[in-house]
Order: C-alpha cells, then sequence, then structure tokens
C-alpha cells in the first residue's frame, strides 16, 4: 500500500492549489484521510481530515478557504485550497488510516509529501 501526492507548486497570494493523494495496492477498506501541513522549522500539523462518512474537520487557519473532498471509488483524497496566503507555504502530507487485504488491522500511512510555496 501507498500514496501518491501531487499538485503542490508555487502560486501567488489569493490563488488557488488543488491538492490529489491516491492511495494504491492491496486495500481492504480506508477510514479517515487527512492533509498535514509542516513549514519549514516547524511542527507537522493537521490542515483538514475527512472521515469514511463524509464529515470534515479543519484547522481554524485554513477554514472557509481549504475544502477537503474524497472518490471512494478511486481511492483518493482531495485539498482544494482558495485565497492562499504567505503562511500557507509549507509541505504538504497526505495520510490515511488503511486496513490492507489479509491483515486484520489498521494502520497510517503516508505520502511523500508536495511543496506548497506562496508568494506576496
Amino acid at each position: 500500500v501507498q500514496l501518491q501526492a501531487s499538485g503542490g507548486g508555487l502560486v501567488q497570494a489569493g490563488g488557488s492549489l488543488r491538492l490529489s493523494c491516491a492511495a494504491s495496492g492491496s486495500i481492504f477498506s480506508i477510514n479517515a484521510m487527512s492533509w498535514y501541513r509542516q513549514a519549514a522549522g516547524k511542527q507537522r500539523e493537521l490542515a483538514a481530515v475527512i472521515v469514511s462518512g463524509g464529515s470534515t474537520n479543519y484547522a481554524d487557519s485554513v477554514k472557509g478557504r481549504f475544502t477537503i473532498a474524497r472518490d471512494n471509488a478511486k481511492n483518493t483524497v482531495y485539498l482544494q485550497m482558495n485565497s492562499l496566503k504567505p503562511e500557507d507555504t509549507a509541505v504538504y502530507y497526505c495520510a490515511a488510516g488503511i486496513r490492507a487485504v489479509g491483515v486484520g488491522t489498521t494502520r497510517i500511512y503516508w505520502g511523500q509529501g508536495t511543496q506548497v510555496t506562496v508568494s506576496s
């Protein structure tokens, strides 16, 4: 099982980006899917999470600007980021709670991270 993130890049303040993260491999089920971010010199923080039923939760710093969504048929989670600010600059990581085929427990898998840079 692996997660592959894509969609980062350089954007001006006020612009938008859409991140994608696809899970692949021998997947039995996926629970919560999340986006974390880590700015230089700072701890990794949760930006947004969506559970299997579709409920979402956001960090206060991104609420109203970011939208997390998932496509269960494609095992993919998205993060639509609008009204971007320079303080959103960070490496963004996706994470998912996945139960692999033939495994009785769920574990957290991480994507490789994608850089988002917002210029002022």
